[in-house]
């Protein structure tokens, strides 16, 4: 994505249907979450994570993944990954080659945990076992024929069932791991930063990104993976966004809708993701274009709440986005009161069909009318329902 001067790369990765879809219900068809892979797949965005290859045992959402995963047909320019937790997972994965994009081996990976708690609980593993692999970690990663690598830190600024985390203890996580490479001769150019608990803060992010860029210059992409079960997940990427360079780049997890959640981490659905239409809304106000078509993604949503049975968390797909143009409301419209009523902006003057219509003289407005000839004079023009 392309953005202006001194703002740095911004990429998303649509998890929908891997967060989103593993902690609602198991009895949703692949024919349908097909069909919302399909929507996604045409809205621009260019990297979508399809599932988790994981044990159906503990997660039965994705006990259908390998399905999913020979049915769908991928999109040109559109990058798809799946999530694997271990060596099985990686195997049944790579079954599926030709349309998954698989880790690239040049690029080696670490990652600690904060939270002993969390871990065991999501991997059955603790964190000190994770920090005794990290020796093997590197050497295979090395003789793979790694060149860079990324390191990651996970529940990185607080637990649910241990308490936050200090800008101390994520330095030391990144530091341990990140000499671990460069005594191996291989250089960090990347870190993620995972929030599962929803404990980040725009003021802890923004001071942890521009201390890490501080730190190692030689760091240019920036991935978070943060959850919003408190409502400040996308405060807390737009703080870090304005921390980084044009020649940085900073990928953001999120989920159509908001869909997202943990069985885990104890908040269930309402762990959350930063709603990935909200976030390109956002994105596309701040200057940076995105490629993606919010219209698409705004029906995409709807499908997806349809599917799940329950409204999602997103805002711009209940509101619309900012009307501009052709899209600015009818001055005439009655009281808007409802969630289905202020869907006008999808499906026109039938959603709000037998509201109350106090005027007793239609509105005109000197101000609409030079906004309409401004709109013609720029080659556009004001439409009604």
């Amino acid at each position: 994505m392309a953005g202006k001067e001194s703002l740095p790369r911004v990429s998303l990765v649509e998890e929908a249907l891997r967060e989103g879809m593993q902690i609602e219900s198991a009895d949703i068809p692949v024919d349908r979450k097909l069909q919302l892979l399909n929507v996604l797949s045409r809205s621009g965005l260019t990297n979508i994570v399809i599932g988790s290859f994981v044990s159906p045992r503990w997660v039965p959402q994705m006990g259908r993944i390998d399905e999913l995963a020979s049915r769908f047909e991928p999109a040109d320019g559109v990058s798809y990954t799946a999530l694997a937790l271990n060596a099985k997972g990686r195997e049944r994965i790579a079954q599926y080659a030709h349309k998954l994009t698989a880790d690239d081996p040049k690029v080696g990976v670490s990652r600690f945990h904060l939270c002993d708690v969390f871990v065991q609980r999501n991997t059955a593993r603790t964190t000190a076992q994770e920090r005794s692999s990290l020796a093997a970690t590197v050497e295979e990663a090395k003789a793979a024929g790694a060149v860079e690598a990324e390191v990651c830190v996970n529940a990185a600024w607080g637990s649910n069932w241990v308490g936050p985390f200090t800008q101390h203890q994520r330095m030391e996580a990144l530091r341990t791991q990140i000499t671990a490479w460069e005594e191996a001769g291989i250089p960090v150019t990347r870190v993620q930063l995972g929030d599962p608990m929803s404990w980040n803060t725009p003021k802890a992010v923004r001071a942890q990104i521009a201390l890490i860029k501080q730190t190692w210059p030689q760091i240019h992409r920036f991935q978070l993976h943060l959850h919003d079960a408190r409502g400040m997940a996308m405060l807390s990427a737009y703080e870090a966004m304005y921390q980084l360079e044009e020649s940085d780049h900073l990928v953001v997890d999120t989920g159509l809708g908001g869909m997202g959640g943990c069985p885990y981490c104890g908040n269930g659905r309402l762990t959350g993701m930063i709603p990935t239409e909200d976030f390109v809304h956002l994105l596309e106000s701040e200057g940076i274009e995105t490629g993606i078509d919010l219209s698409v993604l705004i029906e995409a949503a709807a499908l997806a709440a349809e599917m799940v049975g329950h409204d999602l968390w997103g805002r711009v797909s209940k509101a619309g986005p900012r009307p501009e143009g052709a899209d600015v409301y009818p001055m005439d419209m009655p009281f808007i009161e409802t969630f289905e009523q202020a869907q006008h902006f999808r499906f026109g003057a039938k959603a709000y069909q037998g509201a109350s219509t106090p005027w007793k003289q239609p509105i005109t407005s000197a101000q609409r009318d030079e906004y309409e000839n401004s709109a013609r004079n720029r080659g556009g023009h004001h439409g009604s329902y």
